[in-house]
């Protein structure tokens, strides 16, 4: 096992190399990088990307911006004229689009090997520190809707693979396709106005995790409170974050349950629930497990921007959208970069949990 886990380690890294790769070649024919983000907020199209500039330490005043109006600015930017090509060069260096783009990738990959992300270039903030800050609200959507989704999945996928054809199965398929069909954003709207203050309720918050006197409420209050916050956004994601997991677990149970082995447990005198949990879970919960990583870490990301925007939670998502609208490249690359390894790892986990649940199951052999 030794030797798979090392292996698999080590192909974590031309795989991470490649992702970076391809999204990097992709981002260099992408129009409209962050120096033209500047040129078009200066061209009159807006001021947010310019007062974060001004704002965030930078040595640029906006009489310096229009030094030389009358030249012909630069040629590489849409929209440059009129500016003063002093001005534009500052702001490729700020970026670090002075240098030729095989360097910038380069040092990308140099610095994201010792964990090194930069800074934002639109905020005054670390990369890692911004992501730190915004990760509670993906943790707690991401983590409760994976638990709460395998909770009910899993004891659910089974009665029904026991009761396959029974009324209860018949009935709670049509519950699952209903809730698999609704979108979460429009469970969520329907959620506020009814519960939120809307046109009925005001029994939930309209907005955020906690409340603003969090810190003075005691022990007891701040998980009520917290919980007061995450019942509606919960509620949206979960609805449908169950159907694809409780039909796999039903499924994988049938198929289990019609082979030979169970009717050789069965004529042995052995009850249902013995032959259910102690020869059918165990080998019917690997393709569940499978499942599992993919599951884990799409619940971060997975409709988690239209909920983080109904409900006002300034979670990844958010900063997902907003950095690749902004052209924030280096959040953009470092959330890749972070959630592609951690995809990679938890997916390893996955096999190693294979192994402990049925030890007959050998990676060694495998050649990866």
């Amino acid at each position: 096992m030794g030797a798979y886990i090392l292996r698999r380690l080590l192909l974590m890294i031309p795989t991470i190399i490649g992702i970076m790769t391809i999204t990097f070649v992709i981002v260099q024919f992408a129009p409209g990088g962050p120096v033209e983000q500047v040129v078009a907020q200066l061209s009159g199209q807006g001021g947010s990307a310019t007062d974060r500039i001004s704002g965030g330490g930078s040595d640029f005043s906006r009489e310096s911006q229009f030094d030389n109006a009358g030249g012909e600015g630069s040629s590489k930017y849409r929209g440059a004229a009129g500016l003063d090509p002093e001005f534009i060069a500052k702001l490729e260096k700020q970026f670090g689009f002075d240098k030729p783009a095989w360097e910038r990738y380069v040092l990308m990959l140099w610095n994201y090997a010792r964990f090194d992300f930069g800074e934002s270039y639109f905020r005054k903030i670390s990369v890692i520190d911004l992501i730190k800050e915004k990760m509670p609200v993906s943790i707690s959507l991401g983590l409760w809707i994976t638990l709460i989704s395998y909770a009910i999945s899993i004891p659910l996928g089974i009665r029904k693979a026991v009761t396959d054809g029974s009324r209860f199965d018949v009935w709670t398929s049509g519950v699952i396709v209903v809730a698999y069909a609704i979108p979460g954003f429009l469970v969520g709207i329907m959620l506020l106005i009814v519960f939120a203050g809307g046109s009925y309720f005001d029994w939930f918050p309209l907005r955020g995790l906690t409340s603003e006197n969090f810190s003075e409420l005691s022990l007891a209050g701040k998980i009520a409170d917290y919980f007061w916050h995450i019942t509606l956004p919960l509620i949206s994601l979960a609805l449908a974050a169950f159907a694809t997991t409780t039909l796999l677990t039903k499924n994988s149970f049938l198929d289990e349950i019609r082979k030979q082995y169970v009717q050789t447990a069965r004529a042995k005198g052995l009850t249902e629930r013995q032959v259910l949990y102690g020869h059918v879970f165990r080998n019917a919960m690997l393709i569940v497990i499978a499942g599992f990583p993919a599951a884990f870490i799409s619940s971060f990301f997975t409709g988690s921007l239209l909920i983080e925007t109904i409900f006002s939670l300034d979670g990844l998502g958010q900063l997902g959208y907003r950095s690749i609208i902004e052209r924030d490249y280096p959040v953009v690359f470092a959330t890749l970069f972070i959630f592609s390894l951690l995809g990679l790892v938890v997916s390893l986990v996955s096999d190693l949990v294979y192994t402990w649940i049925d030890p007959r199951i050998d990676f060694e052999s495998r050649q990866v």
